[in-house]
């Protein structure tokens, strides 16, 4: 099923930046000094509404909640901002190389077809 509404689009985007930051801390169960703190790590960078208020999205409140999980065992927040950026690097790499990989096998495998 595909929406023709673009409401419903923005939604279920999970970069369209809905949220604002004291319902965004409401939601990882942080305080907005802490959304900022992590935005000057840059860990994340907020949009930002005409009125300059700062907007969150789904995927940076996930980001967010790893940050948090990290400093609330103990972790300085410029560590932790640091090994949440460390792990996405990681994740996407293997992505990567998975993909390398299964491009080899797939062209290896068609080369002995023939």
């Amino acid at each position: 099923m595909t929406s023709d509404n673009p409401l419903n689009d923005r939604l279920d985007d999970d970069d369209y930046p809905a949220y604002t930051m004291g319902r965004a801390a409401e939601m990882i169960g942080a305080t907005p000094a802490f959304l900022r703190a992590i935005g000057e790590a840059r860990l994340i960078t907020p949009l930002r509404s005409e009125g300059g208020h700062r907007r969150y999205s789904r995927y940076q409140l996930r980001i967010a909640a790893r940050a948090r999980e990290l400093v609330d065992k103990g972790t300085p927040i410029e560590a932790a901002c640091r090994i949440v950026i460390l792990e996405d690097q990681l994740e996407e790499a293997q992505r990567i190389n998975a993909e390398y990989r299964r491009a080899a096998s797939e062209s290896a495998g068609s080369v002995g077809a023939g």
